[in-house]
This record gives structure tokens, C-alpha cells and sequence, in this order.
């Protein structure tokens, strides 16, 4: 008798549950409330025109970030005699980082690894693009697109680095040491914090565009290198004041509207989070520059053009990782910070430990880099980016950045130092002191600025 109620009761509940989902879609479900939810099928993803012409836009303006942007503002930091060569070596880099991420860079840094290695890099089937085909998608756009998108932020990494050893670095050993940096640093550490099942994407590392991957990456590597090949001759005795500023600024002003592909482009679709990105970049490097001009116009007197520029960049830096992630108030933060730390950076800093990093890498692009992946652990916003940071009461998300800042710094630094002194003992890193004194423009590649030009 027993058993013959428990099963009319089973048989009821069953029917009960039935005629409730039978009802209207979420009401059905909110009255059977025990009820498990019922599997959703996730939709197939969908290209999406308008992400694509974005993310084909941004492509192009971070492009132009290094060629003619960052050509034109290291080249024109330089002195006359060594201005071709620094845009010869941004020229030809594009060229050959270009050729070496569709061959295998991309594959390394954006696929799914295996095995015990899988957090750290990435496999070989993309290996040329292989399987990507013309409708093939990453998300809403075409995946090739998405593949030539980070190729942009691939090519530009390295040469960041060639601001550090500026001025005495030969032109063989620079583009032996890119290439073989790509492959050996900069994919396993994009892995890392933007590739499927990465080491430090999976600990929580916060980087929306670049503070660790490509900022603090490229800058300890550059250090590594300008203490490696030692100090210009000449050193704090000789004039190396810059040789064109207008040239500096035409390419900080491309650096900074190209950034809005490298910060906003990250959003990957054309969106309000891109919309987010790109505002908190302009306040940002906006307010470092205000911040950099108003402490050197404190301390020295006068507001110079090259601090101006210098704290633009600092800006643009300390902003990159956090700009998906925080609001608008923390964004100001970070760049009036950024104007007074970058600042610190390239005259007190390097003044204690008297390094010659011609062109303050260091000081701009690792120390910015630094201070903005730890300040989007203070002011990453859930409403913004799905992330709380300190200011929201995770003060755990600033142990987690820590750990991406110090991975990228010893792997970045032991890794460079290793494949520049391999190249050191085969092929030399440095120029003779006569190439050096004459100018690489002429010693490396036979030609001269003219004057007027």
C-alpha cells in the first residue's frame, strides 16, 4: 500500500513539474523552482560587420603606431647622425616580425598547447594560418582578421626594445635578436596572459591591452639589452640632445591616435566596452601630460616640449592594461599618476643607477607598465570589465597582478640576457667605437639625413 502511494506521489510531482515549464518561457521555471535548469543550446557564433570593420580599422592604426609612429618619435629622440638607422631598424623589423607571426608566432601565442607546457605556450595548428580558411571566426570577426590584429601588437613589442640599446646596437644583430625574442619571450608570455588555458589568464592576471604582454615585456628587455652593449661614448660628457623634436612629436601624435586601436581595438567587438577603452585612454594620457609638464615646470623652470610628449606616452603606458577594466575616475588616477612616476622615472631613477637607456624605455614603458597593471587591481570596476579590484574590497586582485608583473619581469629578463649573449659571442652586439663616433646612418646602411630634411 506503501509503495503504491509513494508512486502516485512521484507521478503527480512529475506531472506538476510538467504542466509548470509548459507555461510561459521564466514563468513555468520560477514556479517549479526545484526544478533543474534546462540545458540552453549556446548559439553558433556569427560574423559580425560591424566588429569587423572595427577590429580591420584598429589593425591599421596600430600599425601605424610603429611604422611611421614609433619610428618617427625614436627616431627623432636621436641625434642627427643616427636617425636613419633607428628608421631603418623599425622598418625592417615590421617586415620580418610580420613574416616570422604568420609562420609561427601566431600559432605559438593563440592556440591551445598540450601537455605540461600547455599554460606556457601554445601549440601548431595555426602554423601559416593553417585552418583559419576564409569564414573561419574568432568570436564575431574572421579569425584571420583577429590574426592580423595581433600581429600589429606582435610587431610593435619588440621594437620597443630598440630604444634601449639606441645608438651603438649593429643592424645585423638587432634583427637577429628580435626575431629570435619574438618566438622565445614575446609568444610565450602572450600566451600566458591572453592564450586558451594560459598559466596567468588562468591565476586572474588583469591585462586588457598590454601592460605585462607587451609594456613591461618589451622594457625589461630593453634595459637588458643597453646594459649588455654599455654606454654611448660620450656618455654625460657630450651633447645628445635630441636631433628633430618636431619630428618626436609628429610621431607621439600618431602614437596617440593609434592607440585607440591598441586599447579600444581589444574590446574585439564595437561596442560600449570599446567605447569605455577609448575614453579612459584619452583622459588618461591627457592627464599624464599635464602631470609630467606641471613637475618639470616646478622643478626646472620651464615646460619643454619633450616632457609634454614624454608624458603622453607615460600616459598612454600606464593606462593600457586597465583600460577595459576601471571607470572613468580611475582612469584620471592613473594618468596623473603616470606623469609623476614616468617622470621620476627618467631623472631620479636612472640618475641612481646611472644605466644609459637612450631613450627611456625603462623609465616610460616598464615603470608606466608596472604602475598600471598594479593600479587596475586598485580600480577595476565589475560594472566596467567584470572584475573587482581593491576599491571594490578585492584587495586579493593586487597579489594576483603582482604575479604577472613579476613572471613577466624575470622570464622577459633571464631569457633576453641569455639570447643576447649568444649573440654577443657569435656575432657581436655592438658597433666599433669609429661606426659609433661617425654615425650608423652612414657606417650601417651608406646614407645621410640632409640638412633641412
Amino acid at each position: 500500500m506503501w509503495n503504491k502511494m509513494r508512486k502516485m506521489t512521484v507521478k503527480m510531482n512529475v506531472m506538476c513539474k510538467r504542466s509548470l515549464l509548459a507555461l510561459p518561457a521564466g514563468l513555468g521555471l520560477l514556479l517549479a523552482g526545484s526544478v533543474p535548469a534546462m540545458a540552453q543550446a549556446t548559439p553558433a557564433p556569427t560574423l559580425n560587420s560591424g566588429d569587423t570593420a572595427w577590429m580591420l580599422i584598429s589593425s591599421v592604426i596600430v600599425l601605424m603606431m610603429t611604422i611611421p609612429g614609433l619610428a618617427l618619435y625614436y627616431g627623432g629622440l636621436l641625434r642627427r647622425k643616427n636617425i636613419l638607422a633607428m628608421l631603418m631598424q623599425c622598418f625592417f623589423a615590421t617586415a620580418l616580425i610580420s613574416v616570422l607571426w604568420v609562420i609561427v608566432g601566431y600559432s605559438l601565442a593563440f592556440t591551445a598547447g598540450s601537455g605540461a607546457t600547455a599554460g606556457f605556450i601554445g601549440g601548431f595548428s595555426r602554423v601559416l594560418l593553417n585552418g583559419t580558411g576564409l569564414n573561419g571566426l574568432s568570436g564575431t570577426i574572421p579569425e584571420t582578421v583577429f590574426a592580423m590584429f595581433q600581429c600589429t601588437f606582435a610587431i610593435i613589442t619588440p621594437v620597443l626594445i630598440l630604444g634601449g640599446p639606441a645608438d651603438r646596437l649593429k643592424f645585423s644583430s638587432a634583427m637577429v635578436f628580435l626575431g629570435i625574442w619574438l618566438i622565445a619571450v614575446y609568444c610565450p608570455i602572450a600566451h600566458m596572459v591572453w592564450g586558451p588555458g594560459g598559466f596567468l589568464a588562468n591565476a586572474g592576471v588583469l591585462d586588457f591591452a598590454g601592460g605585462t604582454v607587451v609594456h613591461i615585456n618589451s622594457a625589461v628587455a630593453g634595459l637588458v639589452a643597453a646594459v649588455m652593449v654599455g654606454k654611448r661614448k660620450g656618455y654625460g660628457r657630450e651633447n645628445m640632445a635630441p636631433g628633430d623634436l618636431g619630428m618626436t612629436l609628429t610621431g607621439a601624435a600618431l602614437l596617440w591616435v593609434g592607440w585607440f586601436g591598441f586599447n579600444a581595438g581589444s574590446a574585439l567587438t564595437s561596442g560600449g566596452l570599446a567605447g569605455m577603452a577609448m575614453i579612459n585612454t584619452h583622459l588618461a594620457t591627457s592627464a599624464a601630460v599635464l602631470s609630467w609638464t606641471l613637475v618639470e615646470w616646478s622643478l626646472k623652470g620651464k615646460p619643454s616640449l619633450l616632457g609634454a610628449v614624454s608624458g603622453a606616452v607615460a600616459g598612454l603606458v600606464a593606462i593600457t592594461p586597465a583600460c577595459g577594466f576601471v571607470g572613468v575616475g580611475g582612469a584620471l588616477v592613473i594618468g596623473l599618476a603616470a606623469g609623476v612616476v614616468c617622470y621620476w622615472g627618467v631623472t631620479g631613477f636612472k640618475g641612481m643607477f646611472k644605466y644609459d637607456d637612450a631613450l627611456d624605455i625603462w623609465g616610460v614603458h616598464g615603470l608606466g607598465g608596472i604602475l598600471g597593471a598594479m593600479l587596475t587591481g586598485v580600480f577595476a570596476l565589475n560594472a566596467v570589465g567584470g572584475h573587482s579590484g581593491a576599491i571594490e574590497g578585492n584587495f586579493h586582485q593586487l597579489l594576483i597582478q603582482a604575479e604577472g608583473v613579476g613572471t613577466t619581469i624575470i622570464y622577459s629578463g633571464v631569457v633576453s640576457y641569455v639570447i643576447l649573449k649568444l649573440i654577443d659571442l657569435t656575432i657581436g652586439l655592438r658597433v666599433s667605437e669609429e661606426d659609433e663616433m661617425e654615425g650608423l646612418d652612414i657606417a650601417q646602411h651608406g646614407e645621410v639625413l640632409q640638412h633641412g630634411a
